[in-house]
């Protein structure tokens, strides 16, 4: 499966630590920026692409990385075929429900909010939560 990943500024070094996890799980990661820590970048210019990629392959997922991961949701979230939900801890149920009821691709993780390890339990789970298949959840979708 291939993971794609964006951030701006403040997500940075939070994607470069799950970057390196996920390579470790070997899972096929596609860096979309930034590339470096720029205090001036605008969260759009890397989550609309990533959001782009998401929507045109159905069998890849994506994190994105923000202050709150508010934004970055909602960048995504404008994007056909993009289904972006935010976490910044607390209540794993997020997780759970946002595979097995959403089928969301994009994980929007609040990296002000959230610690590496943290993070890295929240990836594993969410990637590891498959879709329910249920025909009311299925159904749901179809109205996007």
């Amino acid at each position: 499966m291939t993971i794609y990943l964006a951030t701006d500024h403040a997500g940075f070094q939070l994607k470069e630590s799950i970057k390196g996890f996920l390579i470790a799980y070997e899972f096929d990661v596609v860096d979309l920026g930034n590339k470096i820590l720029d205090e001036n970048d605008d969260y759009p210019d890397f989550i609309t692409p990533c959001a782009e990629a998401i929507a045109k392959d159905s069998n890849s997922k994506a994190i994105i990385f923000g202050g709150s991961g508010q934004g970055e949701a909602m960048c995504a979230n404008r994007i056909k075929g993009a289904r972006a939900v935010v976490y910044y801890g607390g209540n794993n149920d997020i997780l759970l429900f946002s595979r097995k009821h959403n089928d969301a691709n994009i994980l929007s993780v609040g990296a002000r909010f959230i610690d590496h390890d943290q993070c890295k339990d929240a990836v594993k789970l969410w990637l590891d939560t498959e879709f329910s298949q249920d025909e009311r959840h299925i159904r749901r979708l179809s109205k996007f």
